[in-house]
């Protein structure tokens, strides 16, 4: 595997790579502010919130919402910091695979590798393309604001409505993709004006949105605020309660991200580790924020369960800034998550270079290879291949495509979960070289990271209605049993010399242990 292998260049000693081996290295030209903005935008807090925030009030109320946002900020903090660690010991594209795989050690270190390999490709190439559907659904909710009629009806129900969704949600795929083809330098811009347009939806929320609702319909009281419930999932009433972490852990996954462009950062060492930190930080806080300010400045229950656009903030936003102010956020909230599909994407992309450059998907050799200046364009064209092929699912039935972005959080969340219980059970003293030291706190952390990503993940697989029927059987269960399936018989058919070679793996978890007192030279295998 050649990136679990390779150190940090900018350490490493002169290995003469020669030139085919040239043509798989990443340009290295970003910085904190990149690495930051990888993980904080494509999670993008703001819109996440506003994404998920029904399922919330639907899952146990405003008390439920606030309550785990603030359980899940502890615990997505303490996982942030378990990966961070790893992360700057092994500053690697692929990461989350990389890193699950040195978790298990030598031994089980090929098995766990190929099977998160799977579980991370999976989701993050599923969100991507499910985040334009979402986008699309900001933009044609402003026809139920000017009350414009659609023949048959604007329902999922209607396939003229689910063609023009599956149309829109297509096209706004090629602009998020097509600006993954800009050269790095320019493609840092894109960072940067995402992190504007998120920070100003965000201030426009915080200052302008309350004012309007004073004038207008009225805030929700404290006391509805902090202490109202709600039961919309049919669920018992402690399990209803627990599945409003969907709405509170959902909106923090995915910080792994500033891990997928390692090897494109100076310092990854300590910069790639900072980003995904601090993104998860950043992203907990902000969301923490946004939560409470729609809690207080939403309509009644009763009148938020009354709206029909498909995504009814976009109504909200009419009832309190009127229909011009609706347009203009509306507008910002799709530039926002146009900007954050790209940036999901610059991820996702990275992540599959490095498993073909490892040698595991078909086409390997040419996925695994990059342009002139260092950018991984094939892996990008492969990316909206798939993203392209999975959005035509709404074209059959919106139920399958739901339930496909329902499993897109699904495997990250195991991936989590799985290396802190390898990190506790595995390699507890392994990775010494790491600059993110979690010193005696490192064990209860690890503990904690694979107690908390359990019940997130049993939530995430679990139906959000009840009682259950085959329209609100939750397929991602299924659907990452179908991923590991496929993973486990890759494992089997893939010979040894092709991928995550005992050798390798050695090498990797020796150079992961390496101190600054001891030899920067990646240590020799064992013989044997």
């Amino acid at each position: 595997m050649s990136s679990s292998v390779k150190s940090d260049p900018e350490t490493a000693p002169d290995n003469g790579v020669d030139q085919d081996a040239a043509q798989l290295q990443l340009n290295r030209s970003w910085h904190f502010i990149e690495s930051f903005a990888a993980s904080f935008c494509a999670l993008n807090f703001i819109g996440g919130v506003r994404s998920v925030f029904f399922l919330g009030l639907l899952a146990g109320g405003p008390a439920a919402m606030w309550s785990s946002y603030i359980i899940s900020m502890f615990f997505m903090f303490i996982t942030a910091a378990v990966l961070a660690e790893i992360c700057s010991a092994l500053p690697l594209s692929g990461s989350i695979y990389i890193w699950a795989a040195e978790s298990a050690g030598p031994k089980y270190a090929r098995f766990v590798g190929v099977v998160v390999a799977w579980w991370t490709c999976t989701a993050w190439m599923t969100f991507s393309a499910s985040n334009c559907q979402t986008t699309a659904n900001y933009i044609v909710s402003l026809l139920a604001v000017y009350e414009v009629d659609f023949p048959g009806g604007i329902t999922m129900d209607n396939v003229k409505w689910r063609a023009f969704i599956w149309a829109l949600s297509e096209a706004l795929l090629i602009v998020s993709v097509a600006m993954n083809y800009l050269p790095s330098r320019w493609y840092s811009r894109v960072f940067k004006f995402s992190l504007g347009l998120m920070m100003l939806d965000f201030f426009l929320c915080v200052i302008w949105l309350p004012i309007r609702v004073h004038n207008t319909y009225g805030f929700r009281s404290a006391k509805e605020v902090f202490t109202g419930t709600y039961n919309g999932t049919g669920a018992p009433a402690g399990w209803n309660w627990i599945l409003s972490f969907l709405f509170a852990a959902g909106t923090m996954t995915g910080f792994d991200a500033a891990g997928h462009i390692a090897e494109e950062t100076k310092n990854a060492s300590v910069i790639a580790a900072k980003g995904i930190f601090t993104s998860a930080v950043a992203t907990g806080c902000f969301g923490f924020v946004t939560t409470i300010l729609f809690l207080f400045c939403t309509p009644d229950l009763d009148t938020l369960f009354s709206l029909s656009a498909p995504q009814p903030f976009v109504q909200i936003y009419a009832l309190a800034l009127g229909k011009g102010g609706a347009v203009f956020m509306t507008i910002l909230a799709a530039l926002g998550l146009i900007m954050n599909t790209s940036i999901a994407i610059v991820a996702a992309s990275r992540l599959i270079f490095a498993v073909a450059r490892d040698g595991v998907l078909p086409l390997s050799w040419w996925i695994g290879r990059v342009s002139k200046d260092g950018q991984p364009r094939n892996a990008v064209t492969v990316m909206y291949v798939f993203g392209s092929a999975l959005l035509c699912v709404i074209l059959a039935s919106n139920v399958a495509f739901t339930s496909l972005v329902s499993a897109g959080g699904v495997p990250t969340i195991a991936a989590y979960g799985l290396i802190g219980l390898l990190r506790l059970t595995m390699t507890p003293n392994s990775f010494r070289s790491t600059k993110f030291k979690l010193g005696v706190f490192r064990r209860p952390m690890y503990a904690a990271t694979a107690f908390f990503q359990a019940i997130v993940f049993s939530v995430m697989i679990s139906p959000f209605f009840f009682p259950v029927t085959a329209e609100s059987f939750n397929f991602a269960s299924v659907i990452l049993g179908a991923v590991t399936i496929f993973a486990i018989i890759m494992y089997f058919v893939t010979p040894e010399d092709k991928w995550l070679r005992p050798e390798t793996v050695r090498q990797a978890l020796a150079a992961g242990d390496l101190t600054s007192s001891e030899s920067a030279s990646i240590a020799k295998p064992e013989s044997g």
